[in-house]
């Protein structure tokens, strides 16, 4: 079993027969968990397939590990380098996009980078490094920081040698959400998150955009091969659904706001 804060979310009873529903587990993303769809999803997955599933909220590198030991038996992830190496070690079957949304750049209002008038995420965070403003870093090798890391190089710039304006916080989502509200510093969030985040404060969405900011989510069942007892004909039966006219129906219809979080393109 993979050691740290994972995070097991479950359904709750809906009436007497939810003890006798089917479980399987499922590792997920804290981006996709913060945007509020699973509560939207899980309910209509356990009366259409009498299926309960186990989430196991973490970052996409955590999620993946979870996978590689065989304790889910799929993951739901959005960091296409990372799964492709997954599947080219055999630890998944195969990957199956879902929907996708996109990453955007949340800072203070006043805006003192000057980011909102950026004409790429690239010169967006060379003008944070230049005026060495606050930045909230996930720092947890998730999905989001893969691709944050990845934008700085883009963009010519290392962490490694950022000072104390950069604070890497090693958390979810939501919470560094919070401590880039607290701080009043900028952040790269994906866009679900952001939205259905209540602590907004002093902060607003400033950049966004960037054909680079694209953010796909994948389904990779866990490969039976390495560990027989992962429950495949539950990951498929839930694939099947999360690919259906219903999930498509369910996905572009979740908003916020007036605002759709999430577009399925699964195919």
């Amino acid at each position: 079993m993979v050691a740290g804060s994972v995070l097991s979310v479950g359904l709750a009873a809906f009436g007497a027969t939810a003890a006798l529903a089917e479980q399987m587990k499922l590792a997920v993303t804290t981006s996709f968990h913060n945007s509020g769809l699973a509560d939207v999803l899980l309910p209509e997955i356990q009366k259409d397939l009498d299926l309960e599933v186990q989430l196991l909220v973490v970052g996409t590198g955590q999620a993946i590990r979870l996978g590689e030991a065989g304790d889910v038996d799929a993951i739901l992830v959005h960091s296409r380098k990372a799964e492709e190496a997954f599947l080219a070690a055999g630890h998944g079957t195969h990957r199956r996009e879902i929907m996708y949304n996109d990453f955007v750049f949340i800072g203070p209002a006043d805006d003192a980078a000057g980011i909102a008038q950026a004409g790429s995420a690239a010169d967006a965070l060379g003008q944070i490094a230049r005026a060495e403003a606050l930045f909230v870093s996930r720092g947890d090798d998730s999905g989001t920081h893969k691709k944050e890391l990845s934008l700085w190089r883009a963009a010519g710039q290392d962490p490694e040698g950022f000072g104390s304006w950069y604070r890497a916080v090693g958390a979810g989502m939501g919470a560094a959400l919070n401590t880039a509200s607290g701080m009043g510093a900028y952040i790269m969030s994906d866009r679900a998150s952001w939205l259905n985040f209540g602590n907004k404060a002093g902060l607003a969405l400033l950049f966004a955009g960037d054909p680079v900011l694209f953010n796909q989510y994948a389904y990779l069942p866990v490969n039976p091969e390495k560990h027989d007892h992962v429950k495949t004909d539950h990951a498929a039966a839930l694939e099947d659904w999360l690919t259906s006219a219903k999930a498509a129906k369910l996905i572009n219809g979740y908003q916020i706001g007036g605002e759709a979080l999430f577009v399925f393109n699964a195919e």
